[in-house]
């Protein structure tokens, strides 16, 4: 049996205000908010990852940056 980690009910509230594409960005994000020691600035996020993260960084960018929001 295959047991949903305890984030998911949070990413899937998050859903709905991001397209298809965007969404699987801001999880690769999140992710790599986690893994990543030190400054979390998109390029450090996407250096921890390396190849692992598909697309161009300017799209990961544009994840955070074409709305306005808060983290808070």
């Amino acid at each position: 049996m295959i047991r949903q980690p305890e984030a998911l009910p949070v990413l899937e509230a998050f859903a709905p205000a991001f397209s298809q594409l965007t969404i699987r960005r801001f999880v690769v994000l999140l992710v790599a908010a986690v893994l990543t020691p030190g400054r979390h600035t998109v390029a450090n996020l996407l250096r921890t990852l390396g190849v692992i993260a598909p697309g161009h960084r300017i799209d990961y960018q544009r994840v955070l940056s074409r709305a306005p929001w808060s983290g808070l």
